[in-house]
């Protein structure tokens, strides 16, 4: 699958089988995170996957987050405060977005989640004082269902066009013209 149609096909997924994500796809998803681009080089992240139903359950607390005990694989991203303090945010949400394309192009699902404690997840999995919780991501294969509330966001909530996100030169100014 090319980049730019794993990016279209993308999005989220609240719904999942309970078959287990093989371990050759979750090696390839790992490393789209190892080869992310960070400032400096200075790569400062790690990730915790997270397989084990009662961990998974304990993630699912966070109000948005209730379907992580459904996904077969919760992926947890951490940056590290202490090696980047300015940029450990930014370099992690970059190595997860390559683990988001790269699930999307094995035939995975993927479901972005900020809805967390982070110092309840922090206690869970052992995370060092050092490193932010930045993100979860729910990972496995889509059970396909009727997705009422995902369906009328969609539906009320589109996509916003191209001259609406970008300009050229300066603020307001048509990148294009179409």
């Amino acid at each position: 699958m090319e980049v730019f149609e794993a990016i279209r096909k993308r999005h989220s997924v609240r719904s999942y089988l309970s078959e287990e994500v093989p371990s050759g796809k979750l090696k390839k998803i790992m490393e789209a995170a190892r080869l992310a681009p960070s400032a400096g080089n200075i790569q400062p992240w790690h990730f915790i996957v997270v397989t084990n139903q009662q961990k998974r359950k304990k993630l699912s607390k966070g109000r948005y987050a209730k379907f992580l005990t459904e996904s077969p694989v919760v992926l947890v991203g951490c940056g590290d405060k202490k090696a980047s303090p300015n940029w450990h945010a930014v370099d992690t949400t970059i190595a997860m977005q390559n683990m988001v394309l790269t699930a999307t192009s094995e035939g995975l699902s993927t479901c972005w989640i900020g809805s967390f404690n982070e110092n309840q997840v922090k206690k869970l999995l052992s995370i060092p004082e050092r490193f932010r919780v930045i993100a979860l991501i729910a990972l496995g294969y889509r059970r396909e269902t009727m997705e009422l509330t995902s369906k009328v966001l969609h539906f009320f909530r589109r996509r916003k066009k191209l001259e609406k996100i970008s300009s050229l030169e300066e603020f307001g100014k048509f990148l294009f013209n179409w």
